[in-house]
């Protein structure tokens, strides 16, 4: 894994997750109705009833709207784990889907606390402002934010935003 002085770029393999997509204004609150949503499939509620362990991060893409009044585009997205990789449970609800995601390369910056929606603008700009002064070339949208921890857990929380580094021809 190569770092820059503020980021790291790292490579993800072809994976399956299962996700749901959602529209609205505030990031916090997609997130949480999203996390709800897949929290349910992994509890058993999918056609194979079967329970599926909770992985992390739990990420959130999201596609910013065309303006400042405008609803952004969220998915929200756990990572199916390896034993169910093959083939996962088909969701039983129609708002959730399982996808397939490419190999891609990202660029992260990791911070800790409990994020919030301003915390995690702060960083997106702190990793564009990066990006920028490294003149690596990049996707502006859409980014990702990424949290690995439990609600319950309460010190050394781990969040990240990813930025999607340009395809190369």
């Amino acid at each position: 894994m190569r770092n820059g002085q503020d980021y790291e770029i790292r490579t993800y393999h072809p994976t399956k997750w299962i996700s749901t997509s959602l529209s609205g204004m505030q990031l916090d609150a997609a997130n949480n109705t999203g996390f709800r949503r897949l929290f349910n499939y992994i509890q058993g509620n999918n056609q194979n009833k079967v329970k599926v362990e909770m992985t992390a991060p739990v990420t959130c893409c999201v596609e910013p709207g065309a303006g400042p009044a405008c609803e952004s585009k969220f998915t929200v997205s756990f990572y199916i784990p390896e034993e169910h990789q093959e083939n996962p449970p088909e969701p039983s609800s129609p708002e959730l889907f399982v996808e397939h995601r490419k190999e891609f390369t990202a660029y992260v910056r990791t911070y800790s606390g409990f994020s919030n929606e301003n915390m995690k603008r702060e960083e997106l700009l702190k990793l564009l402002e990066s990006l920028q002064r490294d003149g690596v070339p990049y996707v502006d949208k859409p980014y990702y934010v990424a949290g690995y921890d439990s609600p319950f857990k309460l010190t050394n929380r781990r969040n990240e935003v990813w930025v999607l580094k340009e395809a190369q021809n």
